[in-house]
């Protein structure tokens, strides 16, 4: 019977392929090590309201800086004038993973370019 050699691109393969999985398990490996267990910090930050049909928009940034993940986070944004409240718009992000970014939009009927305030809070999130 006859041995068969491989030729230099199936070397090539098998070396990067072994490189490869043995990078992907050395990650895992380190990520598992290093995880730490702080519970979900989530913060949000307001982007620029903007205009569109006969409402406004404003683009709000939530990032989880904790070491496990949020699951149903509920955010609320208030518009404040002359120390009341004048409006409210709440949405939820289904799922943040931990050190991640989520990006959401609430709607507003009053322009709140024109509010005193613009405040954002998370309402509340489950743990997974």
């Amino acid at each position: 019977m006859k041995k068969l050699e491989k030729n230099w691109l199936e070397w090539i393969v098998f070396v990067i392929s072994l490189i490869l999985v043995l990078f992907t398990l050395g990650y895992i490996v380190y990520d598992g090590a290093t995880l730490g267990d702080t519970p979900p910090n989530i913060e949000l930050q307001l982007g620029q309201p903007q205009p569109q049909s006969d409402r406004f928009i404003v683009p709000v940034t939530a990032k989880n800086r904790g070491d496990e993940t949020a699951e149903t986070v509920q955010i609320e944004v208030t518009l404040n004038s002359d120390g009341r409240e004048e409006e409210t718009a709440e949405f939820e992000i289904a799922f943040l993973p931990r050190h991640s970014t989520r990006r959401g939009w609430v709607t507003f009927q009053t322009d709140p370019r024109t509010a005193e305030q613009i405040k954002a809070r998370v309402l509340g999130f489950e743990k997974p």
